[in-house]
């Protein structure tokens, strides 16, 4: 049976697979996890992507990792300022070393990096994949918001249909369980394989998301400028104005998010800290930049005074110090950290013209993936309130 011949008959048993699945299995009908709570009264977007991670798939893991922080500084980019939470599933199939691995929803958005650079594409080698399942996770086991101006939005990415001959819940049931939970679904086609293109069209529609078509590697805007290096260099002097104070256990959270930050730090490409510390110099990423319980911004704010906190709370820097000494070093720290953040701003403008100029040469890239990505976001979000302006996406 030739290629044409099988999508068309994968389209028509997807399609009676919707026919014969009109309700929700009783799983698909449970109340959703709570959410992790965030500390900013914001309007917040809700972003899962799920990932095939088989060997077919390297060159879009390879783009995911260089485009993550475009991706939510683009998607931070509307008004009003919104609070980024992304979450991943990746996932294989039976008999691969892994059938799902996921990343829950957070802000803290150097530790999903993090986890992200330790997905490495491998296995399969054959179709369908174990979409169903992944899908499934990403739905019922994500801490997603309850907000009600939340914009939550799934991007299902891979090349090869779902497996549905397993005995599972099937992505009928899903996609309604996800639409009751205002949720909506996207999904990206990488390549062309004829028998993808007839689910992924149906989720799409039943998730009342778009279905678009994108090379095998992804074909998102990657280019590197030479005001990169430089503003890596800002973006790791901003994170050392950072302080953490708290209870034992505040303290080990932030921790556990700066061993994060030192690995992306350690391995991750130079462009990618780049986009990273544009990202955290916007208001968009105050939350990645800062976390939970960072003394610099407490003071600032008015939110704590340092006199006023228990020795045993404060960061070991200022313990040894007298009282004065405390305050004046907090005091110097806010000053370097605006003066950075002014000086990242300023590249990132230059920065910015320069992959301009790169994209219109190159014809527009009306078609990459940061564009097509863009303007489902733009068209989605709009629905809860979120305004995306008419400028190009961050890349």
């Amino acid at each position: 049976m030739s290629k044409k011949m099988t999508g068309i008959a994968l389209f028509i048993l997807t399609i009676a697979t919707v026919i014969a699945y009109p309700k929700p299995q009783a799983r698909d009908s449970e109340p959703l996890p709570a959410q992790n709570l965030v500390a900013e009264s914001r309007p917040i977007v809700d972003v899962v992507f799920v990932l095939d991670t088989t060997g077919s798939m390297s060159g879009l893991i390879r783009t995911a990792k260089e485009k993550i922080w475009s991706i939510a500084s683009t998607m931070a980019s509307a008004q009003p300022v919104p609070q980024i939470r992304i979450g991943l599933v990746a996932y294989r199939d039976k008999g691969d070393a892994y059938v799902t691995r996921r990343v829950d929803l957070s802000a803290d958005l150097d530790s999903v990096y993090a986890a992200l650079m330790d997905f490495q594409a491998g296995g399969g080698g054959d179709t369908p994949e174990s979409v169903n399942q992944a899908l499934h996770e990403a739905i019922h086991d994500m801490s997603w918001s309850r907000e009600d101006q939340a914009y939550k939005v799934v991007f299902l990415v891979g090349d090869a249909p779902p497996h549905m001959d397993y005995n599972e819940t099937r992505y009928p049931a899903i996609v309604a369980a996800a639409s009751e939970n205002g949720i909506v679904i996207n999904t990206i086609q990488c390549g062309n394989l004829p028998s993808t293109v007839g689910p992924w069209t149906l989720i799409a529609n039943l998730g009342q998301g778009s279905f678009f078509q994108v090379e095998q590697s992804g074909g998102a805007v990657a280019y590197a400028s030479p005001y990169d290096a430089e503003i890596a260099d800002l973006s790791a002097r901003l994170d050392a104005t950072r302080l953490y104070y708290g209870s034992p256990e505040e303290r080990k959270r932030m921790a556990a998010k700066m061993a994060a930050t030192e690995k992306l730090a350690a391995s991750a490409p130079v462009a990618s800290l780049a986009r990273r510390g544009v990202f955290n110099s916007a208001e968009g990423g105050r939350t990645n930049l800062l976390g939970e319980k960072e003394l610099v911004d407490a003071v600032q704010s008015g939110e704590v005074d340092v006199a006023e906190i228990e020795a045993d709370a404060l960061p070991e820097v200022l313990k040894p110090m007298a009282p004065e000494e405390q305050a004046a070093y907090v005091t110097s720290l806010a000053a370097e950290r605006e003066d950075l953040k002014h000086q990242i701003r300023q590249l990132a403008r230059d920065r910015d013209e320069f992959i301009a100029t790169k994209v219109e040469e190159a014809g527009g890239r009306e078609d990459s993936l940061d564009n097509r990505l863009y303007e489902v976001v733009k068209e989605q979000a709009g629905k809860v309130g979120l305004v995306y302006g008419d400028d190009a996406p961050a890349y």
